[in-house]
C-alpha cells in the first residue's frame, strides 16, 4: 500500500505515469520566459529542469523544499511569480480553491500556470470507482474534471491557453502489461484524446485594463473663453469711464 504519491511513484505504474508526465511538462515550460518560475509540490522531482527562466525554486511541504509552505497560504509576495508549475496538488488538498486563489495571488499579470491532475473521465478514473478502497496513493485523491476546473479557472480571471492529457493505458500496476499496452498512448492521442489517465492545462492570469471616461474638455474650454472675453469688456468700458471723469475734472 503506498502511503504517499512519492512511495507510489517507486511502483511500475507510478513510473510510467511520472515518465509521461515529466515528458509532458518539459515540453509545456520550454518557451515560458519570465524572471521567477516556482514549482508547488512534489519536491522531489524537476518539473522545470528544461525552463529558461532564471530564478528557479520548489515550494511545499516537504522536508527538501526550498521553501517550507502551505499550499492553501504560499508565503510568497504578490505579483512576484512569472511561471507556477503545480502537479497533483488540487485532488489531495482539503481546498482545492483556496490553493487556486494563492496561485492567481502570487502570479504577475500574464503569468502562466501549469496544472497536472488525475482525469475522472478515464480508464483510471473507472478504476478508482471500483476499487473496494480509496485509502492509498493516488485513488484517495478527489479527481477534478477539466470542465470544473476550466470553470475555477475562468471565475479567477485565468484564459486557458493549451492542454493535453496522456497516460492512456489501463491503469495496471504490472510492468509486462503497461508495455504490451504501450501502443495506445499514440493512439489515445489520435482516437480518444480526452480519455487520458492524466491531463495539462495552461492558464495565463489576464488582468483587463481600465478605461478612464474623460469630460469634454473642449466644450469646458470653449464656455471659460466666452466668459474671459465677457470680462475683458467690462474691464475696458470701466477703464473709458473712468479716463473720461478724469477730463471732466481737469
Amino acid at each position: 500500500m503506498s502511503s504517499s504519491l512519492q512511495d507510489w511513484f517507486e511502483t511500475p505504474l507510478g513510473h510510467y505515469m511520472l515518465e509521461r508526465e515529466q515528458a509532458c511538462v518539459d515540453h509545456m515550460v520550454a518557451d515560458i520566459f519570465g524572471f521567477n518560475a516556482m514549482q508547488l509540490g512534489l519536491s522531489q522531482h524537476d518539473f522545470l529542469r528544461m525552463n529558461r527562466i532564471p530564478f528557479h525554486f520548489k515550494a511545499g511541504e516537504e522536508a527538501i523544499a526550498q521553501v517550507r509552505t502551505n499550499a492553501c497560504h504560499l508565503a510568497v509576495a504578490s505579483q512576484s511569480i512569472d511561471l507556477l508549475v503545480l502537479p497533483h496538488v488540487l485532488e489531495f488538498s482539503h481546498n482545492p480553491h483556496q490553493v487556486l486563489r494563492e496561485v492567481e495571488r502570487v502570479l504577475m499579470p500574464e503569468g502562466v500556470v501549469i496544472i497536472s491532475g488525475f482525469n475522472p473521465y478515464s480508464l483510471w478514473g473507472i478504476w478508482r470507482m471500483f476499487r473496494q478502497t480509496q485509502v492509498e496513493y493516488p485513488w484517495r485523491g478527489k479527481f477534478i474534471s477539466l470542465p470544473r476546473l476550466k470553470d475555477w479557472l475562468a471565475l479567477l480571471g485565468f484564459e486557458v491557453v493549451a492542454g493535453r492529457l496522456c497516460c492512456y493505458a489501463p491503469p495496471i500496476n504490472r510492468e509486462k502489461w503497461l508495455n504490451h499496452f504501450s501502443f495506445m498512448e499514440s493512439a489515445g492521442d489520435r482516437w480518444w484524446a480526452m480519455g487520458g489517465g492524466v491531463y495539462f492545462l495552461q492558464a495565463k492570469k489576464r488582468v483587463h485594463g481600465m478605461r478612464l471616461i474623460m469630460p469634454k474638455w473642449s466644450e469646458k474650454m470653449a464656455a471659460d473663453k466666452s466668459l474671459a472675453g465677457a470680462a475683458q469688456k467690462v474691464v475696458n468700458f470701466k477703464r473709458k469711464v473712468e479716463d473720461s471723469t478724469d477730463n471732466g475734472n481737469n
